[in-house]
């Protein structure tokens, strides 16, 4: 039994000879894979590599009286091969390589849902099946799944020409290979820079055929054997020249503009890559690239997990992360003391925003409000305070 079983079960296809299901553009609403090429390049893995990493960061939370089994699994791991920061990273991954990613449902001998998992297809095709959308999915290994599209999430970027799936990276295509053709350039330049090309005239050769025949002497004599490294030309030859062959390089400002048009792409820079970046410069980034993935997840997966009916309960799923630990100290000391005296933040969480544990036994969970600070439904409108009031009788007497 192999991860294909263990995810879609044994559950037999039910939309095997379904039509293309009908969509609004003549776009076919179908899903194919890259096959990996974006990935290869260095550039381009670093920075998908940055937001998955940032985006693994995300907590997943559950609101709502809803008790399922699946809901209870999911508070403790997405499935059984995975941890949540995992299932977060893969996902970012497949996400922003093939601007649409899967994630099905997965399902026990008896056909229960008992977790989730980022599935990543070689195609999918929207199939109509009694008037009902399915994902049928194609895999590299030939085995074909389809299920209901309301039990599977979907989530995409850049979606213009179809009505389910992303557009692709194709506009990285240019940039691409020009990074390809600068790494072939290096690699030549090195391999070029440990050979020796000479140029000579000889002023007796009658014929190709005496100078074939002076090439390989010249050759046998020279270049075979532990005869010495000094190149020797006989009196016959004239007019040697050195053959230098400098292969074109991108210089530094054109690499620069490489780098930011891939930069701008996937919304990083260079702080964010190499992890120089907080305070407000991150919370910028997190709100540009991972609030946004964050907002689409918990959107799509509280739609897979629960029914309308348990929606309509306040049940539902949401992705947070304590941005304020990416902020200076200096920050984070000014809002730990404004906020927790104040009664905005309990013990608890000033304590997270410096990496501490909670206090045990949850008494990190009360709220301090300094004596100064009053709720104003306690201040009458026209009463007067107390200093107030021994100012009056001061002034009486």
């Amino acid at each position: 039994m192999g991860l294909f079983t263990k995810i879609f079960g044994r559950r037999p296809s039910k939309a095997d000879g379904g039509g293309i299901f009908s969509s609004l553009t003549a776009y076919s609403p179908a899903f194919t894979s890259w096959g990996g090429q974006l990935y290869e390049s260095d550039l381009i893995r670093a920075s998908i590599e940055c937001l998955a990493v940032h985006s693994s960061k995300l907590q997943i939370r559950f609101a709502g009286p809803a008790r399922s089994p699946l809901k209870t699994r999911l508070e403790k791991a997405p499935n059984s091969w995975q941890t949540w920061s995992q299932f977060m990273a893969r996902l970012r991954t497949i996400l922003e390589i093939q601007t649409t990613a899967f994630i099905v449902p997965v399902y026990d001998e008896l056909g229960a849902r008992i977790g989730i998992y980022p599935v990543l297809p070689s195609s999918c095709t929207l199939v109509d099946v009694r008037g009902e959308p399915w994902l049928k999915y194609t895999f590299t290994t030939g085995e074909v799944a389809a299920l209901p599209m309301s039990e599977c999430c979907v989530l995409t970027k850049f979606q213009y020409k179809d009505d389910f799936m992303g557009s692709g990276n194709g506009a990285l295509n240019d940039t691409l290979d020009v990074i390809h053709m600068q790494s072939q350039g290096i690699r030549e330049g090195i391999k070029n820079s440990a050979t020796f090309r000479f140029m000579a005239e000889m002023s007796n050769a009658t014929s190709d055929k005496d100078i074939a025949k002076e090439r390989q002497r010249f050759n046998e004599y020279n270049l075979r054997g532990e005869s010495g490294g000094i190149l020797l030309f006989k009196n016959t030859m004239k007019n040697v020249k050195q053959i230098d062959q400098k292969p074109y390089l991108v210089d530094a400002d054109q690499m620069k503009l490489i780098q930011a048009n891939v930069f701008n792409y996937f919304g990083i820079n260079e702080k964010i890559l190499q992890s120089s970046c907080y305070g407000d410069e991150y919370l910028a980034f997190y709100e540009s690239k991972i609030e946004p993935f964050g907002i689409q997840l918990s959107e799509t997966l509280t739609k897979m997990i629960f029914t309308l009916t348990e929606q309509g309960f306040g049940n539902q799923v949401y992705c947070t992360a304590n941005r304020m630990q990416y902020m200076s100290n200096k920050d984070k000391l000014q809002v730990s003391s404004e906020m927790l005296d104040r009664g905005v933040m309990n013990i608890d969480e000033i304590r997270e925003i410096w990496n501490l544990e909670p206090i045990p036994d949850g008494k990190g969970k009360a709220y301090v409000i300094r004596g100064e600070y009053k709720n104003t439904e306690e201040v009458q409108p026209n009463a007067q305070q107390p200093d107030e009031q021994a100012d009056d009788s001061a002034a009486d007497q």
